[in-house]
């Protein structure tokens, strides 16, 4: 079973097999930390998914944690390869973009590299990975001086750019649907230039059958639509188990593997999705905006 797990879906397998499994066995992580003779925040770390555990590490780990079948202990094994590999390689992990990027954001940059259907929810502006570099980088200007320092606007941008080339080249295999406030489609983010080549490049995307996008509009009133921005992504549509929950709340984010969350988070946006304009309308309306935007830069071009 191992050689046909992903990465990102080995590393989520391994740490929460760890994590149950030392909560079965009624050990804390201090007591771990102490067994296993590592600092705290070291098996914080583990079970969070932001260090991977070397095969000598991982054999005494899953004794002293009361994992001994020999069949689970080899699986376990081989999911750690992978792992491993995996963040050893991964551009999100290198040390300037581990500076700059919160935990959250990079554990959702793995996830989107291996999801297989992704579910965008947003009020403000077009999910991440479908933005264009200039929007990306007047969406990241937007954000006031005391927010975020230079450098870190410039490895966002950049990993926004990196995020985009993944995702859009596994569009056909990764199905993605969005779902977007009708202030998405007005907020000229950027100024009337750089919002056009964001429309057409979603209009293209959504015309092209690549992606599937429906707008809320103004006029649909409904206590379900009352969530932050947030993206689920599912790394197994045949397991609900496998959906994680991206969330940007306030001025921090956080990522939810939480069953009952993820579910209720779903359902909402199914019902949103349902109600909303359809994407054959939200296809004519980004249309409209195209033209109206064509229009009104025309005539900043040739005034009367």
């Amino acid at each position: 079973m191992a050689e046909e797990v992903s990465p990102a879906v080995a590393r989520r397998r391994l740490r929460l097999a760890l994590r149950d499994a030392r909560e079965r066995a009624g050990k804390t992580q201090q007591e771990v930390a102490e067994q296993m003779e590592w600092s705290l925040s070291k098996v914080i770390r583990i079970e969070a998914g932001d260090n991977t555990i070397a095969p000598n590490d991982l054999r005494p780990l899953l004794t002293f944690i009361g994992i001994k079948d020999r069949a689970v202990v080899n699986e376990l094994m081989a999911i750690a390869k992978i792992a491993r590999t995996r963040q050893r390689q991964a551009w999100y992990q290198r040390p300037e973009y581990r500076e700059h990027l919160t935990y959250a954001m990079r554990q959702q940059i793995e996830y989107e590299a291996e999801a297989e259907a992704i579910w965008y929810w947003s009020v403000f502006y077009m999910p991440g990975p479908l933005q264009t570099p200039e929007y990306a980088h007047a969406n990241l200007e937007s954000f006031d001086d005391e927010d975020l320092s230079e450098e870190q606007r410039h490895y966002r941008a950049e990993s926004r750019r990196l995020r985009r080339e993944v995702v859009l080249s596994r569009l056909g295999e990764l199905k993605i649907f969005a779902l977007l406030d009708e202030s998405v489609f007005r907020r000229p983010l950027g100024g009337p230039d750089v919002f056009l080549g964001q429309l057409r490049e979603m209009h293209r995307l959504a015309a092209d059958g690549l992606i599937k996008v429906r707008m809320v509009p103004f006029d649909f009133v409904a206590s379900v639509t009352n969530n932050a921005t947030f993206d689920l992504l599912s790394l197994d549509m045949a397991d609900e188990g496998s959906e994680v929950l991206y969330r940007e709340v306030g001025v921090t984010d956080e990522i939810i593997e939480d069953r009952t969350t993820t579910r209720r988070h779903h359902a909402r946006f199914d019902k949103i999705w349902n109600d909303a304009y359809t994407e054959e309308d939200t296809i004519d309306f980004m249309r409209g905006r195209i033209s109206d935007l064509e229009a009104l830069i025309e005539r900043r071009k040739n005034p009367e």
